[in-house]
């Protein structure tokens, strides 16, 4: 059996990433690592209630994202299990500010909405 062990994003601001992960999927955040090996860098886990895991990760050499879809990992994608999970974290992240796409149906068959988190990462929130 093999199963992903967890996935990495780059920050600007770790403290409001793991905020955010808190505040919008109920993460259990892990304190801030801080390396020997490459000063500067910092990482938190935010463990998912499912057990899947995201490192947010920050170090002086991180650049705002680009403005332009670039090679490499796009965006997370967080299952909340239902339609009406969707529309209500849709809801609370348009309040926020944060909602980018509301929900709706794809054309692959997906019930989805797109928020961002503070640094601008891309996250889709399906059913």
């Amino acid at each position: 059996m093999m199963r992903l062990a967890h996935v990495a994003l780059w920050t600007l601001d770790l403290d409001a990433a793991a905020a955010f992960w808190r505040r919008c999927f109920d993460a259990e955040v892990g304190d801030v690592y801080e390396s020997r090996n490459r000063p500067g860098f910092r990482s938190r886990f935010a463990r998912l209630p499912d057990g899947a895991a995201v490192e947010l990760m920050t170090g002086p050499w991180v650049e705002p994202m680009a403005p332009a879809e670039r090679v490499g990992w796009d965006h997370v994608a967080v299952s909340l299990e239902s339609e009406a999970a969707v529309d209500a974290l849709a809801a609370r992240c348009k309040a926020d500010g944060c909602l980018l796409s509301g929900p709706r149906w794809t054309g692959d068959g997906y019930y989805e909405a797109v928020i961002a988190a503070p640094d601008g990462t891309r996250i889709e929130i399906t059913s």
